[in-house]
């Protein structure tokens, strides 16, 4: 087989399951988990049991991605893994769709987490694979557009179900956004499986071993693990109460449908920064982008405390999302540069992928604080999620500069 040097891969179709997978969380995380949740538990103690749901579920992706990228490097291969990942992906789907009570529903999420990443592990480690480190900032900015285009999509089929619903064409938007997941994560994956070859196991076998206790002596992954654990922390610190946050502070009459715009409007400004961060970090470097990118979020958590309607929260979920594309465009792009050992990529990125879901686990403590804040002072639970996610995204934009070798 040829490297991918003299056998380019082309980007849009490598990455096409990233889109897939976008798809389907963002529908589920903001959308019909909270919704759900709500149905099942009522108001009082929703962002207890929300919390606890994510943040328990967030112990799969902490430990499985490592383990199974490791097994993935020692077999030698990348995609059965992404088979079979997907088809208990979407099992879990089926029974979260079917369930009627809280618990049943939580079983099926674990599910869900257990079949996406042991599709993704493996997955992660196609683009410094099969990508020269020439081009993966470009290769990062297609994947970074293929997810915002994702989650845009998601929010344009969770606004038109709504309407169908309205217009008599469907009998429940609940169960058709359930369905519409599991048939968009199967098809981008198949899509995927069917242009995308296997990397070589040539440039592996010739690389150096790595151990994994020296991984994180390596100063460069070290840190970009460290600051992108910072920027998922600010992430999950807010992202699954969006919905509570429209309805309680921003007062609008229906926070499900009003959460979608707001999401769309992130990743309309999302989606025009993308790919222009990726290609301008082939020129300049990652960390410039980063410091921009990340700056500008941290601002935007914090005018969110203070936004007076939906209008001007809309506003500032674009400005959000030209820096949340722009970062997500050369975030990965980053964190392949930092890998220590061709030997190893898909440990090693499954490991860094630890860095994008532990933070999850900050929804359980996040959760509490929402509700114990709320019932001191009305709205305070809100002030103190939005006040912690600037604190982190401001430290990791401070931070990114200790990761050396890369530029």
């Amino acid at each position: 087989m040829q490297d991918a040097a003299s056998r380019p891969v082309n980007p849009w179709l490598l990455s096409l399951f990233w889109f897939g997978s976008a798809f389907h969380w963002f529908i589920l995380l903001p959308i019909l988990i909270p919704a759900d949740v709500v149905r099942f538990v009522g108001e009082a103690s929703k962002g207890t049991y929300l919390g606890l749901m994510l943040g328990v579920s967030a112990v799969i992706p902490l430990v499985l991605p490592p383990i199974i990228g490791a097994y993935s490097d020692r077999v030698g291969k990348r995609l059965p893994f992404l088979v079979w990942g997907v088809v208990l992906n979407a099992l879990g789907v089926l029974g979260m769709a079917l369930a009627h009570t809280y618990w049943p529903f939580f079983l099926a999420f674990l599910l869900v987490q257990l079949g996406n990443n042991l599709a993704t592990a493996p997955y992660s480690a196609l683009i410094p694979e099969l990508v020269p480190s020439e081009r993966r900032g470009h290769a990062s900015g297609a994947m970074g557009l293929l997810q915002l285009m994702g989650q845009a999509l998601g929010g344009i089929a969770v606004l038109v179900t709504g309407l169908l619903v309205g217009a008599g064409v469907l009998p429940a938007a609940r169960e058709a956004q359930y369905l519409l997941v599991g048939v968009v994560l199967i098809g981008s994956a198949a899509v995927t499986l069917l242009n995308v070859p296997e990397p070589p196991a040539a440039q592996r076998s010739a690389a150096p071993a790595l151990r994994w206790t020296a991984l994180f002596l390596h100063q460069a992954f070290l840190w970009v693990f460290l600051t992108r654990a910072l920027f998922s922390l600010g992430q999950y610190s807010v992202q699954p109460f969006l919905q509570f946050y429209l309805g309680d502070v921003v007062a609008v009459p229906q926070p499900a449908e009003a959460v979608s715009y707001l999401l769309l409007a992130l990743v309309a400004g999302g989606t025009v920064s993308a790919l222009i961060g990726g290609r301008i970090s082939d020129r300049v470097g990652r960390k410039p982008v980063i410091y921009v990118a990340g700056g500008l979020m941290a601002i935007c958590a914090l005018l969110f405390l203070f936004a007076p309607s939906f209008g001007v929260a809309l506003a500032i979920g674009l400005l959000f999302g030209l820096g949340y594309g722009a970062f997500t465009s050369v975030d990965w792009a980053l964190g392949a540069d930092a890998m220590p050992s061709a030997r190893s990529f898909a440990r090693d990125m499954g490991i860094w992928h630890v860095a994008f879901v532990a933070p999850q686990l900050v929804s359980t403590p996040q959760g509490r604080l929402l509700d114990w804040g709320n019932s001191v002072a009305p709205n305070l639970g809100y002030t103190l999620i939005f006040g912690s996610a600037v604190v982190f995204f401001a430290l990791g934009v401070i931070l990114i500069r200790n990761v050396k070798g890369v530029r």
